[in-house]
């Protein structure tokens, strides 16, 4: 039996084996063929490895299948059968903490997804999901591989199965670096953040071509559906760059804001800004005038410890701010009008972007401070007709159903139901601050003062001189900074400079907030 036993080991331990094994696994990791990996660079593209390597900590990353190969034989794939198959699985760290990640290798088969492709990639997003990891996905593929057939499209509704599965339970990152055709493209939709690099990265449903043959239309990939475009008119990307390693520096800064699950709270940094250190500054950076604009950036640097925050959609719907700042170490959410953008107002866009971002909060444990300067929603046809009813609901939907500590401050004005919508006491809030200078209000004194008083102006001797004396007196009566305060609207009305030192003693109250939701399937959303 002992004998036996040193057999085996001896033909288990066979140098020529390892000698074998690793020259394959050489072989593997240099991607194969060297005229392949000069084209990807001549296009400014990182190879598959160098991008991993970018993306997590030092010898950190774990690959599963790399030996994996398709078993198609049709359409001469039986004469090509990479290892790998295309794209690189595995684990890692980032500042230490587990990281998934799949990521296409263009230089085989483009990039296509196929049968082995696509199982290599459900089987890491089941292993983030059990782990309770959160996952990356490295995108540059031409989408599904013609030469098997439907076989390749099951592979994409398994990834879409299990995008919607993780949904809300591990953070999901999209990062596109060469082209997403097809329904390829719906993978990164349904992830919590897309990022995208100019020039190489493109995505559509259906490209410049299609789009020639059946409209009459010519654009380019780029007009199509370049980062940009998605970053500022589709709304679909929420960062972009001009090159990979800047992309990729900022996935893993993201990341350090994130937790690893929904059941884990944001991770804490060493605070290096004094808690109670007080923002003299914002007493002039917001105007006491309403009618002023100013930019509600400066606020955030004055909030945020180190005058740091990442935001987020920031050439999308610019008319409101959503960033993930730290305040006194921990990951906070803020979402805030921009009175520089079209005086702050919401609008269809403006609402589903902030909408998305509550959720977010709220599916990952960061709470979420409310900066309010808002006049009211946009008034228009193009609004009423594009269904600025629904998706305002959206927003207000998402703050009625987040569970997470909520903060909301108004800085000057809060007008109607916009000011109900971004917050309010009424929705949930767990606690309402002012400054001196709010106004809240079903709307302005002057359009108020229209309404109220029209006959009574029409009849005067001097309709203006009464119009601005009405206007003064419902400003006196309703609109005072206290008003809301004796009502218990608001639960305190605070100096500006105070502000970072209340929301830091505030947040540190509700650090273990806890509510019971009543028992649901799942809501149903405005859509």
């Amino acid at each position: 039996m002992t004998r036996e036993i040193t057999s085996l080991a001896t033909d288990v331990a066979d140098p020529d084996r390892i000698a074998e094994l690793r020259v394959l696994k050489e072989s593997v990791y240099s991607g194969g063929d060297p005229a392949a990996t000069e084209r990807q660079h001549a296009k400014g593209k990182l190879t598959v490895r160098e991008r991993i390597e970018l993306l997590l900590d030092p010898d950190s990353f774990v690959e599963i299948e790399p030996l994996r190969r398709h078993r198609a034989t049709g359409f001469g794939m039986a004469d090509r059968k990479p290892y790998t198959d295309g794209v690189v699985t595995g684990w890692g760290t980032v500042h230490g903490r587990t990281i998934f990640v799949y990521a296409h290798d263009f230089r085989m088969f483009g990039g296509a997804l196929g049968e082995a492709h696509a199982e290599k990639i459900h089987k890491i997003m089941d292993l983030a999901l059990a782990a309770g990891a959160p996952l990356v996905s490295l995108n540059d593929g031409a989408g599904a591989r013609i030469q098997e057939g439907v076989t390749a499209l099951a592979g994409y509704g398994g990834i879409f199965r299990r995008n919607t599965a993780a949904s809300g339970v591990i953070p999901q990152i999209s990062v596109m670096l060469g082209p997403c055709a097809g329904g390829a493209a719906y993978a990164p939709a349904l992830t919590d953040f897309v990022f995208m690099v100019r020039e190489t990265a493109q995505m559509f449903i259906t490209g410049p071509d299609v789009v020639a043959a059946v409209t009459g239309e010519r654009i380019s990939q780029n007009d199509l559906g370049g980062a940009d475009v998605h970053a500022e008119v589709s709304g679909v990307a929420h960062f972009v760059y001009d090159d990979e390693q800047s992309c990729l520096e900022d996935v893993r800064y993201l990341l350090a804001l994130l937790p690893q699950n929904n059941r884990e709270e944001p991770p804490a940094a060493t605070a290096t800004d004094p808690a109670e250190r007080r923002c003299e500054d914002l007493a002039t950076i917001v105007p006491a005038d309403g009618n002023r604009p100013y930019d509600m950036r400066l606020v955030l640097e004055q909030l945020a410890d180190d005058g740091e925050y990442f935001e987020i959609h920031a050439g999308w719907a610019t008319n409101i701010i959503v960033a993930l700042a730290r305040m006194d170490g921990a990951p906070v959410g803020f979402v805030a009008n921009q009175p520089r953008v079209l005086a702050g107002v919401l609008d269809i866009h403006a609402s589903e972007k902030a909408a998305r971002f509550v959720q977010m909060c709220d599916a990952f444990n960061i709470p979420l401070v409310t900066l309010l300067d808002v006049p009211g929603f946009l008034p228009g046809v193009g609004q009423e007709h594009g269904g600025i009813i629904r998706h305002g609901a959206k927003l207000l939907y998402a703050y009625c159903n987040a569970t997470v500590p909520r903060i909301s401050v108004v800085l000057r004005k809060a007008y109607g139901g916009a000011y109900i919508v971004m917050d309010s006491r009424s929705v949930g809030t767990d606690l309402a601050l002012a400054w001196p200078t709010n106004e809240i209000a079903v709307m302005g004194a002057e359009g108020a003062a229209n309404v109220i008083f029209r006959k009574q102006i029409a009849a005067a001797e001097d309709p203006e001189r009464e119009r601005a004396r009405l206007v003064r007196a419902y400003r006196e009566e309703l609109m005072h900074p206290y008003y809301g305060a004796e009502r218990g609207l608001i639960d305190d009305v605070i100096e500006p400079a105070d502000t970072r030192v209340a929301l830091i003693r505030s947040l540190k109250m509700l650090r273990h907030k806890h509510i019971e939701t009543p028992e649901r399937k799942h809501g149903n959303p405005p859509q």
